[in-house]
């Protein structure tokens, strides 16, 4: 969670800020309860949803933070008043930001990733490194699995990652609803990684990198296993083929959208029409 490393800095440089969340939010509203951002007198690091309803907010909070207040609440409907035509209602907690605070943040967020889905990504390769910078931020546990120490080292912040010399065997012990990303170096490995992901029927998603000449001759590989019929259940090529380009980072894109898709889609809010990004 990037604001609690924001309110570190800010802790840390002496830098009065105020810690502004979605409390509530009902209706159509840009975005959920928990979406947070902090304010300082010449800053603002994160969201809670852009347009009107974030300015105002960040008005309040300055004013706060001008008057040495420490909590206040808006209760704000998304209307014409204020020329956001969402037409939720949203109200805003601030609370100036402290160690206690950041504790208690910390404490929210960490009980929060234990409900998240889990990734499991095969491959640090130059795709699975780009995969694995594109999953970071977002709502996803990622373990990057590979046999080569040096390449897991390269990783981006944030992701988790094992060395095994057997990568297909971590798969036995994933969640149940877990997804498998399988992009090593080897079509072999790619193949037993894939036939042992296919082997979990509670498997959220099993995607492999590849061509429609690797997705046969996998078919093959399992069909010898006495599995052929597995093979309707893995996504081939991952990322979908309707953009044809190999740069690692438009597949990890590709591939991150996708997985957000599946995992994330029933839990995801409706944006609301009209809203601007801050």
């Amino acid at each position: 969670m990037s604001l609690l490393a924001d309110l570190r800095a800010a802790l840390a440089a002496r830098d009065p800020a105020m810690v502004v969340r979605v409390e509530r939010a009902a209706g159509s509203t840009p975005r959920e309860a928990g979406a947070a951002m902090l304010v300082t007198a010449s800053g603002v690091f994160g969201t809670v949803g852009g347009g009107a309803l974030e300015m105002e907010g960040i008005a309040e909070a300055r004013r706060m933070l001008a008057a040495g207040e420490r909590e206040g609440r808006l209760d704000i409907p998304l209307g014409p008043a204020i020329g956001q035509c969402c037409g939720g209602r949203v109200v805003l907690g601030l609370q100036r930001g402290t160690a206690a605070l950041l504790e208690q943040l910390e404490q929210a967020d960490e009980t929060a990733r234990l409900g998240w889905p889990h990734v499991y990504l095969f491959g640090a390769g130059h795709t699975g490194q780009a995969t694995a910078r594109a999953l970071a931020p977002l709502p996803l546990r990622t373990l990057v699995i590979d046999t080569r120490a040096d390449r897991l080292a390269e990783l981006p912040p944030g992701i988790e990652r094992r060395r095994a010399a057997m990568p297909e065997a971590e798969i036995a012990g994933a969640p149940r609803g877990s997804a498998f990303v399988v992009m090593t170096h080897d079509h072999g490995l790619d193949f037993l990684i894939g036939a042992a992901a296919l082997g979990r029927p509670d498997a959220a998603y099993v995607g492999m990198i590849g061509s429609a000449t690797k997705r046969e001759k996998f078919r093959r590989f399992l069909a010898e296993r006495g599995e052929a019929e597995r093979i309707g259940r893995l996504v081939l090529p991952i990322g979908g083929s309707a953009v044809r380009d190999k740069r690692p980072a438009v597949i990890a894109a590709m591939v991150a959208a996708e997985l957000v898709v599946q995992l994330l889609g029933q839990n995801m809010e409706q944006d609301c029409a009209g809203f601007a990004p801050a």
